[in-house]
């Protein structure tokens, strides 16, 4: 054992046990304990053994004194750490100390220098001490006949004594063992007096609250400040020594003013704590901002934005989910990207074998057999924390749900710091760059760089724009190289998001874990309402029943608190027609109806707006309905119109336009989004058609959502007809008829007269 590796502990010396400074009081090594000392506490009295085992406990550097002076507060020296000179020095001292120890200046008999070994110095002829006196002598010739020269080489002192301590520094910390302590002095920076210290923070905080001051400015108020309450006799240090300290204790001064405030506010409550990404789904980047491309709605044709909210693997750059929703995103969609990342991504029918799950270690066909269906090549993984900005579609109590059922951690990312999550900032960035500014309709960065019609430019469609990006980031964002983005533990090497995800594969494994499809319930919102005996349950002013509420209509659901005997139900805002209702005692899902749909499942796609739109109408009419039937009409009304089917481009406004289309596109996610087929309402053929643009494509489709409403207005009146009179009555008889059944002026019919004959 080298003596680095054992522990004085002499009385004085000082430990440092989980952070804290401890000193050696009493040893008592025949007894085995040690007691150790520290201001503001009670002696601690412990063993040896306790120590030695102490996972956080070793000792101070400023007092070991296996350690020499320079290395002591600090970490150990360094051949790095002397100037070029000093090294060449260290380098000239260590032959003389290799030709004292072996005789030969490399050290090495197998590269002899010219007369090599000298006579004073052959390890064959001569011992240690002998040559290390020989060499203390030939020093001292030295220095006697060029005393400039050996003072320059710093070899006019070297004794016998000298020898040793240089063998021993060398065998304990290599050739920098050999240097002079004094060659590595301590860095003592600039002296700041404690006056000017207080004046320095009390500055700091003034300047935080002012406006934006120069450097100068902020020397006025330190020269202010030590006259006023230290008075004029208290040394200030110059300009530059200040401006120097500033920058070294507060960083730069180069951002605004709410920017350093906001940084100032963080400080105060740092951790000191890093996050170290080193593997997949460790951190996930959510975010969305609105696609720099116009796309065209598939109802009206009507060139829109759209936003694109993005899921960023921080550790890979991984792409792992994205979502492209109209107008605004949601709380359910950002729940539903966070499915998307759990979930593995299907496979397109024009996408090639190259676009496959081609991951090693997993094969393709054991996650397609779990998935149900074949998978593409994308990581999908359970997130742990996912970081976010401050926007209010991620901070409400459905997100805070959704984080329990999903088993993450949603943060937000500090306020005014992009660097928190800038890895998706630069994902956009790259986005843009690489495929946004090559399509037609692309609006460019700034008013002043638009094109003459971005509009009239755009031709793809919300669908088509989706699959374009999903095709993009599966064949091209995945096998792009990094370049900067590098992983720490390979700089060098060639990476992409693909690679780095099968590279920690290798490392820690993959854990093939697909959610049920039951988690699509799970992550909506929840209502928790009664069960009414014969209507059902009522839910956003909205009735819903079913076959699955027969059992528990009379019955209290054991649930106390706040929601006592009340039931939780489940529903997707973006299709208010369902609601969804969890067996308490099978624990399967079912899918309740509105009791306003009518039975033949014609009615357009409308949403939580719509609903509300009626209410309103409802209340301006004076109208207090019993039952969900007396708002279908109405409901009707409003998403059909009563403007003649050519007119109706031309007197919708735009805004009406997208939100006719926004609802289309919302109760189409959300049937996508729905595991198995639930029973849904038919909608137009609008919503499904591909609109490239053009006059005659936007008419049929408009036309077509406004038979679709016509046609649910006459059915639901039929339905209520048929319903109000089950059996077709008798016609009535003609008003001729009872006159010449009692006439005796009545001519008899021909058919009479004839089968009167007949019977004669």
């Amino acid at each position: 054992m080298t003596p680095a590796a054992c522990w004085d502990l002499a009385p004085g010396i000082e430990l440092i046990v989980n952070g804290r400074e401890w000193t050696v009081d009493v040893v008592e090594p025949q007894l085995g304990r040690v007691t150790l000392l520290r201001d503001g506490a009670e002696p601690w009295a412990t063993s040896l053994r306790e120590l030695m085992h102490h996972p956080r406990c070793r000792p101070s550097t400023r007092t070991r004194a296996d350690l020499p002076a320079a290395s002591r507060g600090r970490q150990p020296k360094a051949l790095a750490d002397l100037p070029p000179q000093r090294r060449t020095l260290v380098a000239l001292r260590m032959e003389h100390l290799l030709e004292v120890e072996t005789g030969y200046r490399s050290g090495d008999p197998l590269r002899p220098a010219a007369g090599e070994p000298r006579p004073g110095y052959d390890p064959d002829t001569t011992t240690l001490t002998q040559r290390r006196q020989h060499k203390a002598l030939e020093m001292r010739q030295a220095a006697t006949a060029d005393p400039a020269g050996a003072r320059a080489l710093a070899l006019d002192r070297v004794s016998y004594r000298t020898l040793i301590r240089w063998d021993r520094g060398r065998i304990r910390f290599g050739a920098v063992g050999v240097a002079d302590d004094r060659w590595l002095r301590e860095a003592t920076g600039r002296r700041i007096s404690p006056a000017v210290r207080e004046a320095l923070f009390a500055v700091r905080a003034e300047t935080l609250h002012r406006s934006k001051l120069t450097a100068k400015d902020r020397e006025r108020l330190i020269h202010q400040y030590i006259r006023e309450i230290y008075g004029a006799q208290e040394p200030v240090p110059s300009y530059e020594t200040l401006r120097v300290v500033w920058r070294e204790w507060f960083g730069s001064t180069g951002a605004r003013q709410r920017y350093s405030r906001s940084a100032a506010r963080v400080q105060e409550n740092a951790t000191g704590r890093h996050v170290v990404v080193h593997r997949p789904g460790q951190v996930v980047a959510l975010d969305t901002t609105i696609l720099p491309v116009k796309v065209r709605e598939d109802v009206f044709g009507e060139a829109v934005s759209v936003h694109l909210t993005l899921a960023l693997d921080v550790y890979t750059h991984s792409i792992v989910a994205f979502r492209l929703t109209l107008v605004s995103d949601t709380a359910v969609d950002v729940a539903m990207v966070l499915r998307d990342v759990m979930m593995p991504l299907p496979m397109r029918p024009d996408w090639g074998e190259d676009m496959e799950w081609a991951y090693p270690g997993v094969p393709a066909t054991l996650v397609a057999e779990f998935a149900g269906h074949e998978v593409a090549g994308l990581p999908f993984f359970a997130p742990e924390t996912v970081t976010t900005d401050h926007g209010s579609v991620y901070k409400n109590h459905h997100v805070t749900e959704v984080q329990r059922v999903i088993g993450a951690n949603i943060r937000p990312s500090r306020v005014l710091r992009p660097t928190d999550k800038q890895a998706v900032e630069r994902a956009f960035g790259a986005i843009q760059s690489l495929l946004f500014r090559i399509l037609p309709g692309y609006q460019g960065v700034d008013v002043a760089d638009r094109g003459v019609d971005p509009e009239g430019d755009a031709v793809l469609t919300v669908a088509e724009m989706e699959h374009m990006i999903a095709t993009w980031v599966v064949k091209v964002w995945q096998n792009r190289r990094f370049g900067a983005y590098a992983p720490s533990w390979d700089p060098a090497g060639d990476h992409s998001p693909n690679s780095l995800f099968a590279a920690s594969m290798a490392q820690g494994g993959f854990a093939l874990q697909i959610p049920p499809a039951e988690l699509y319930y799970q992550l909506l919102p929840t209502h928790r309402v009664m069960i009414h005996g014969k209507r059902g349950v009522k839910i956003k002013n909205l009735w819903y029943d079913g076959a699955a509420l027969d059992d528990y209509r009379f019955a209290a659901s054991g649930r106390g608190g706040v929601a006592r005997n009340r039931y939780v139900f489940h529903r997707d805002p973006r299709d208010p027609c369902f609601v969804f209702f969890q067996d308490p005692r099978t624990h399967d899902w079912h899918t309740l109806r509105w009791t306003g749909l009518p039975e033949e499942g014609r009615v357009p796609a409308f949403g939580d707006a719509r609903v509300r739109e009626v209410l309103r109408e409802v209340r301006r009419r004076g109208l207090a309905p019993k039952s969900d039937a007396e708002l279908l009409p109405v409901l009707l009304e409003l998403i059909g119109a009563t403007v003649p089917v050519e007119q109706w481009p031309a007197r919708l406004s735009r805004g009406q336009k997208v939100e006719h289309a926004r609802e289309v596109a919302q109760v189409a996610a959300a049937a996508a989004d729905r595991p198995a087929p639930a029973p849904r309402v038919a909608t137009s053929a609008a919503g499904e058609a591909a609109v490239v643009g053009g006059a005659t494509v936007t008419q049929i489709a408009w036309r077509e959502r406004a038979e679709a409403g016509q046609g649910a207005v006459d059915a639901e009146r039929r339905r209520r007809r048929e319903q109000a009179v089950p059996v077709r009555p008798v016609p009535p008889p003609r008003l001729g008829d009872r006159l010449r059944a009692v006439s005796l002026l009545a001519l008899p019919d021909e058919d009479d007269t004839t089968v009167a004959e007949e019977s004669r």
